[in-house]
């Protein structure tokens, strides 16, 4: 295609990238221009909408209801304490990071390897103060070094590998060099390229990471405290331990204020303090580190009355914060004489009233009008009485209902099927996403409602977007356009020039569209460039291979940056300024490195 059809495309992309410089949100940008591109006939209504029918984002869409899954169970949870222990630096994170989802990415897909670290590198951030920007990204580039190092550890190489066995089979005495690559072939390059990437993501581009607003800000934003009281029952995790090595002083927003063991009141609470079964813990802090609390095992909170053990299963409660209106007709009467919970089918927590979070035993706090009640309610609390004239507001608050503990070992099997799906490749790994995200809901490790929130949107429609986009810049010809400005010029000169114009400009196009899209259209030109110089096309498309497979500095070059970009609060500039000098600390050890191990 010729004419202003380039011009256009070039000209788009440029506005693309500006608005994600200026912070506008980036699936609405990419859904516009895929939009745009159909409009004006360079690309067909299929082949605009084509990327959310891919198996890499239906694989995704289907990894956040598993990973869902295993933080409802608290699977999550269990597995952030092995994996991450009681690491509490960042830089011990990291460097945790670097062996485990490097090796891990290795021998399984990206994709899903992110999604599963990523509320458990989440849940970190949120405990220890420590904005999630600073990790999240560090996970989507570990896990692209990781899948370079083995011929499975990210659909690029499989793509360039079935490229390559396509050739063979083709003519096998011509493109005899063409042979499919073995499992571990790469690895001779790609762990020293790992290897590096891991260092400096450790040292200079632990610095150069953004720090954008975390958990610890959000929080001072509601100045709204309540005084708790929960009691340690039999089978709980926390017997035993310290309050230090039970996590006790690390949530955020969050102080405990004493603890009440029989008759014996122990105050001030030291870190070295053994927690026992029976113990009371009374906390003061935000409602939303409450939750945090509320989902704790064996941690039961002590609500208005103890008369009642059978109020509203666990299971199917939430947290609610409700403020009583000047007519309610529980004013001026204590909680346990209004009968609340008969009334409301909620029992109270805890009170705030103005400025001020009350003491004492809830049970005889006598309510006024605009006292903020703490709740533990039915899940549909909120919709029976957000109407209601006793109270002002009522709000549900996020994420609040407890983990389903019986529901874990179920939860941590289905993921163990998976991995094994996946790593096998028994069944498409579509499939296998597909089939364990069924299989979360079908044991109840989910529910089908909690599935359907689960699902990110935003991030699902850039994704799906992002293929779209491509196509459009591949049928302007823009792709070609780039090829003989940059390629063909230096056709003639050395092997390890042309092997350098092969590796940068497949890096620009894994950053303009997308892995796969950047393998796929620099195959054919490598082994024309080869066979035209007369020299050996296997380095050649290594350098696709390695090339295709490492892209940092651009959100749409990859979907792993996708999928950490909203969480992470991230600006394009961000991945232009940590990964940019990793794409030049990498470039000379791959050109000295691919044609040391795969001659020309």
């Amino acid at each position: 295609m010729a004419g202003w059809e380039p011009v256009f495309a070039f000209a788009l992309l440029g506005v693309v990238f500006v608005g994600l410089v200026l912070d506008f949100a980036p699936d609405v940008l990419l859904i516009s221009g895929v939009v745009i591109c159909g409009v004006t006939g360079i690309i067909s209504p299929k082949e605009a909408f084509q990327g959310f029918a891919n198996e890499g984002m239906l694989t995704v869409a289907a990894l956040y209801i598993v990973a869902a899954a295993l933080r409802e169970t608290g699977a999550l949870s269990i597995v952030g304490r092995l994996l991450l222990g009681r690491v509490h630096t960042e830089r011990g994170v990291l460097g945790r990071m670097g062996v485990m989802v490097t090796s891990s990415s290795a021998f399984l897909n990206n994709t899903p390897i992110v999604a599963m670290f990523l509320p458990v590198i989440t849940d970190w951030c949120k405990n220890n103060k420590v904005s999630p920007s600073r990790l999240l990204l560090p996970l989507s580039y570990l896990s692209i070094l990781g899948g370079i190092c083995t011929l499975i550890g990210t659909s690029t190489n499989l793509v360039v590998a079935g490229l390559m066995s396509e050739k063979f089979k083709q003519d096998p005495q011509r493109f005899a060099l063409l042979a499919p690559p073995g499992l571990f072939e790469l690895s001779p390059v790609g762990i020293p390229l790992a290897i590096v990437g891991v260092v400096y993501l450790l040292t200079l581009g632990r610095r150069l990471l953004p720090n954008r607003e975390g958990t610890q800000d959000s929080l001072q934003e509601n100045p709204r405290e309540y005084l708790v009281n929960m009691r340690v029952e039999a089978g709980c995790r926390l017997i035993g331990k310290s309050v230090e090595k039970a996590g006790l002083r690390h949530l955020p927003g969050l102080f405990l204020v004493e603890i009440s063991r029989g008759v014996q009141l122990i105050t001030p609470v030291a870190p070295d303090q053994i927690l026992q079964e029976g113990d009371i813990l009374t906390f003061t802090g935000a409602v939303e580190t409450i939750v945090d609390l509320h989902r704790i095992a064996g941690l039961e909170l002590i609500r208005d009355s103890e008369l009642d053990p059978k109020v509203i299963a666990r299971r199917e409660t939430m947290l609610a914060e409700a403020v009583v209106s000047n007519r309610s007709p529980v004013l001026g009467k204590t909680i346990r004489d209004s009968d609340f919970r008969a009334l409301y089918n909620a029992a109270v927590i805890a009170v705030h009233r103005g400025e001020t979070r009350l003491k004492g035993r809830v049970g005889d706090m006598v309510l006024h009008g605009g006292d903020t009640l703490l709740l533990q309610a039915g899940p549909h609390f909120v919709r029976a009485h957000r109407n209601n004239p006793d109270f002002y507001l009522v709000r549900g608050v996020e994420d609040s209902h407890p983990f389903r503990h019986d529901k874990a070992v179920a939860a941590i099997g289905v993921l163990g099927v998976l991995i094994f799906l996946m790593g096998t490749e028994v069944v498409p790994i579509v499939i296998a996403a597909f089939l364990a995200a069924g299989l979360m809901v079908a044991l109840g490790c989910i529910s089908l409602a909690d599935a359907r929130k689960s699902l990110d949107i935003p991030t699902l429609a850039c994704i799906g977007a992002s293929f779209g986009f491509g196509e459009a810049l591949v049928k302007a010809g823009c792709v070609d356009i780039v090829a003989d400005t940059f390629i063909r010029p230096i056709i003639h000169s050395s092997p390890m020039i042309l092997m350098a114009g092969v590796y940068i400009i497949t890096v620009i196009i894994t950053e303009l569209l997308t892995n796969n899209a950047a393998a796929a259209l620099m195959f054919p030109f490598a082994v024309e460039f080869a066979s035209t110089m007369g020299v050996s096309p296997r380095p050649l498309c290594m350098t696709v291979m390695f090339a295709a497979s490492i892209g940092f500095v651009s959100p749409m070059g990859y979907q792993t940056h996708l999928m950490v970009f909203s969480p992470g609060g991230y600006r394009l500039s961000d991945f232009v300024r940590v990964g940019l000098p990793l794409h030049i600390l990498l470039f000379p050890i791959a050109m000295w490195l691919i044609p040391w191990w795969w001659a020309f």
